[in-house]
């Protein structure tokens, strides 16, 4: 079973640690996907900090998320 995303929290230098249902946390980096047209906008720090837990991984406001599998494994074990 694949790990999901449980809680989130924003960092500095856009980066984020999720919590995922098997006790890890995690270091997830956002700034490589800013060269994605729907992930632009999250430059603006009001629309990062909008970030949520949605289904089993993360989401912002404008629509933009991060695949569960992606979310893991492009993370950093704390």
């Amino acid at each position: 079973m694949r790990p999901r995303a449980i809680d989130v929290k924003v960092l500095d230098n856009y980066t984020l640690e999720v919590l995922f249902n098997n006790n890890e946390k995690r270091i997830f980096d956002v700034k490589p996907y800013f060269k994605l047209k729907l992930f632009e906008e999250l430059k603006d720090i009001k629309k990062f900090n909008s970030v949520k837990v949605s289904g089993l991984s993360i989401e912002w406001e404008n629509g933009a998320d991060i695949c569960p599998d992606e979310l893991y494994n492009n993370s950093t074990s704390i």
